[in-house]
């Protein structure tokens, strides 16, 4: 069967609040905030945006406020090409939104009103775009919800993708174990898998038997690595002026699947996708300085 989509992402859209401030502050205390612009972003949202910019059939699965099709964000995603038809259009509530505060050491604390996407514990699973695409993307989301939608995907024989996220603590271990075992690659920072082996009480390479194949660490400035059949790939990060880390995480994972999905090596897969990034945190916003495929392709090869 032919399939109209490429990639399913499944999970959060959301308006992002981007913040920066020079230090956390502790309880009871107070911090000014030197900067304050608000973007499209969510996790799904973003892997959807960045895929169809460079050059995939994209579809999101998203709980959003009942206005939303009447937002900048919705005729972004029009223009985009994405297939917005599985969106779970909830009256009367907002869309999802963060606040992703920045400090002066690039390090990152984020607080998120679910609004809408308090309705996917309610929502049945999209089965319709599930069988009409090649693989599937869970990104930050209901856990109950990217569970039962990863046991339609694997009844499917789809390639599941799964990152957990900042949403990670939502999960407990069973819910957690349940995802993994049906997900072809996992995502993480290196923060978020060293949580993952913690909780499960297990390595890498146990890891991998549980289901996922690929692991797919993140590691910022560090670069990334991955883990498979293949043993241990390291992947230089290129090195460019930060503005704004947020969304690079899923810039990179749309980049990956990208080009794994059309048959790329793990290895040209991960260069492509620490490049993909590499626009991102050029400028603030997760979608802000989406590049296209050619400018991607010519950055990656001038560098590695």
């Amino acid at each position: 069967m032919v399939k109209d989509i490429d990639l399913l992402a499944i999970g959060h859209a959301a308006h992002d609040y981007i913040i920066r401030v020079p230090t956390f502050p502790k309880a009871n205390f107070s911090s000014p905030i030197t900067d304050m612009k608000t973007f499209n972003g969510g996790a799904a949202a973003n892997v959807a945006c960045v895929g169809a910019n460079l050059g995939l059939k994209t579809a999101l699965v998203s709980a959003v406020g009942g206005d939303f099709k009447k937002t900048e964000y919705f005729e972004h995603m029009e223009i985009l090409g994405i297939d917005t038809e599985s969106l779970i259009i909830v009256p009367g509530e907002k869309t999802p939104t963060a606040f992703v505060l920045t400090d002066d050491n690039e390090d990152q604390i984020s607080y998120f009103y679910w609004g809408a996407a308090k309705e996917f514990a309610e929502s049945k699973v999209p089965t319709p775009a599930i069988k009409n695409t090649e693989a599937v993307h869970l990104a930050t989301g209901d856990p109950e919800f990217n569970w039962k939608c990863s046991e339609e995907a694997k009844n499917e024989d789809l390639l599941v993708s799964f990152d957990p996220g900042q949403d990670l603590g939502m999960y407990d271990t069973k819910k957690l174990r349940d995802v993994i075992e049906n997900t072809t690659i996992l995502f993480g920072n290196h923060h978020e898998i060293e949580r993952i082996l913690d909780s499960l009480e297990t390595d890498l390479t146990g890891l991998r038997e549980l289901g996922p194949k690929i692991i797919v660490k993140t590691c910022g400035a560090n670069g990334s690595e991955i883990y498979s059949s293949e043993d241990k790939i390291k992947i230089d990060a290129i090195d460019v002026d930060v503005v704004d880390p947020t969304g690079a995480g899923d810039s990179y994972r749309a980049g990956f699947l990208s080009r794994f999905l059309n048959g790329e090596s793990l290895e040209e897969s991960a260069k492509f996708a620490s490049t993909v990034s590499s626009f991102i945190i050029e400028h603030q916003g997760c979608q802000t300085n989406m590049p296209s495929f050619d400018d991607a392709f010519e950055r990656m090869n001038e560098f590695y």
